[in-house]
């Protein structure tokens, strides 16, 4: 792939990793007017039990009448205690798993920092999974919305978390998959914690023609 544009997500799906890994140059949109029920501020991850979505709540403007927020607008709402109830519920996830030990002492600063902007905390998750796979990519912002961009390959779809798509994504090792079965596409994060080091080779592999 050449230069794709991707909305920046909550420790975004497989897929949206896959382009990245595949790509030449990345642009992530955040000048786009803020949408609920997509990935920005949600990531799934495969617990004991099955799915589990876990949700980081958002300010919203008191002014019903005002223009809609865009991405990078968007402001954390800080008075709850959501970056402790994700860290519990990772760790009880993936404490089990093969490498979550491996990631875990550069993953937990994230949700010991107190984050103003959406925004800023992707760019948090994206340079901790960027490192973790050594992925050395060209990433920037968007400097304005594209509504029908041709410079670039639009990929925004891929964070939309009620879509039916089924993408090509191989099985792996995952954790808890003997008590429900295997769990497709969930955040990068499940790749780490179960594949490790061996997480790029699997992405790169991914067949994205479909796209």
């Amino acid at each position: 792939m050449n230069t794709i544009l991707l909305q920046p997500a909550y420790f975004a799906p497989i897929i949206q990793y896959a382009t990245i890994a595949q790509a030449k140059a990345v642009v992530f949109e955040v000048h786009d007017n803020y949408q609920k029920q997509s990935y920005r501020n949600r990531f799934k991850i495969a617990t004991a039990t099955g799915v589990l979505s876990l949700t980081i709540p958002i300010l919203h403007r008191v002014d019903k009448t005002a223009r809609h927020q865009t991405t990078n607008e968007v402001r954390i709402e800080n008075q709850f205690k959501w970056q402790r109830n994700h860290w519990r519920s990772l760790k009880t996830a993936y404490q089990t798993s093969p490498y979550f030990e491996y990631y875990e002492d550069d993953l937990e600063p994230l949700y010991h920092m107190e984050w103003d902007t959406l925004s800023a905390f992707h760019e948090g998750c994206n340079a901790f999974v960027m490192e973790c796979l050594q992925i050395e990519v060209p990433t920037s912002n968007s400097t304005e919305y594209f509504r029908t961009p041709t410079a670039q390959k639009d990929l925004r779809f891929l964070i939309d978390s009620k879509s039916k798509r089924d993408y090509p994504l191989p099985e792996y090792n995952q954790l808890f998959a003997e008590n429900h079965g295997y769990l497709k596409n969930m955040s990068v994060l499940d790749l780490l914690f179960n594949q490790g080091p061996n997480a790029i080779t699997y992405l790169e592999k991914v067949d994205l023609s479909a796209l």
